[in-house]
């Protein structure tokens, strides 16, 4: 049943090129031909018309990571109200976002980050990976939210390319909560590579964290892809060995329906270090994209002096 439900998996984009054959047409440009301008334009960080106000009790936070499929229009709508009312997602105080669109035609020309910023009552940073094409609309978007003071925001261009010379994009920034620095990543890994070079993708993020006192808590949140048989079982090793650990155990995050066939797979994951977990949960009434948002609440260590940047 694995094996059908990957090669099935695998035959959804071919079968949206065939419809759509004018997308493999023009050939791409190499990242390296676009220009640092477009670069800088593919980082954005703002605050909100009013800043929301919290009361963080004993260091007790809650964390989300969405894949929201780049949601517009009614269906952002009623994700915003979740994100302030639902009893597991609702009232967090760090968002890490994945498919987050920015003036794309798909999403009515939105800066969707910045809306759910406003919405929200949260600073906001937004990445995006550069184009394939010149000509190409900007690419969706990673975002991270939070009402507490962001600093060090760092856009990551995941490595290897996926289908017409596609890339992704890591964010990282450092999010502080009462005196005490977080180090928080939101990813959006690629699909249709192997294993290995996701491996690669998910290791950028680890060796930007290395750049980071080892005592400095942090959060990695995102949707990995991690498809294939085994990938679940190689992430895990490779985080772990890192120091972090995830409350999460074999949970399926993404649902789809293709020819009649149910679709379930582990893409999408939480990576914790220096923190308390106290709850955590996946929010499956939640049916806005094909993946399922992520939740944990996490007790914060109190500090005297925040964690710095190592030169």
């Amino acid at each position: 049943m694995f094996v059908l439900k990957v090669l099935i998996l695998m035959a959804l984009p071919l079968a949206a090129l065939l419809v759509n054959p004018q997308k493999t047409n023009a050939p791409t440009k190499a990242p390296s031909q676009i220009s640092a301008e477009s670069e800088t334009a593919l980082l954005e960080s703002g605050t909100p018309k009013t800043l929301r106000s919290v009361d963080v009790t004993n260091n007790q936070v809650k964390i989300v990571s969405y894949n929201i499929r780049y949601r517009s229009g009614e269906n952002l709508k009623t994700l915003i109200k979740l994100f302030r009312e639902d009893p597991e997602i609702g009232n967090a105080v760090i968002m890490g976002l994945q498919e987050v669109d920015r003036k794309k035609k798909r999403s009515g020309n939105t800066n969707t980050a910045k809306l759910l910023s406003d919405e929200l009552q949260m600073n906001y940073a937004w990445a995006a990976p550069p184009r394939a094409k010149p000509t190409d609309e900007e690419e969706t978007g990673v975002t991270i939210l939070s009402p507490f003071p962001m600093s060090d925001i760092r856009r990551l261009v995941l490595p290897h390319e996926g289908p017409n010379g596609r890339r992704r994009v890591a964010l990282g920034a450092t999010v502080r909560v009462n005196g005490t620095d977080l180090r928080v990543y939101s990813m959006h890994g690629e699909t249709r590579i192997s294993m290995d070079k996701k491996m690669e993708q998910m290791n950028t993020l680890l060796q930007d964290l290395k750049k980071y006192p080892a005592n400095m808590p942090a959060l990695i949140v995102g949707d990995f892809n991690t498809w294939e048989a085994g990938a679940e079982r190689k992430t895990i090793k490779l985080f772990s060995d890192f120091g972090l650990k995830t409350p999460f155990g074999s949970q399926t995050t993404f649902y789809r329906r293709a020819f009649f066939i149910p679709i379930e797979f582990r893409l999408d994951w939480i990576w914790l270090r220096g923190v308390e977990v106290l709850t955590y949960g996946i929010d499956r009434k939640i049916s806005l994209s094909d993946h399922f948002p992520l939740w944990t609440n996490i007790k914060i260590p109190a500090v005297k002096e925040t964690a710095t940047k190592q030169p």
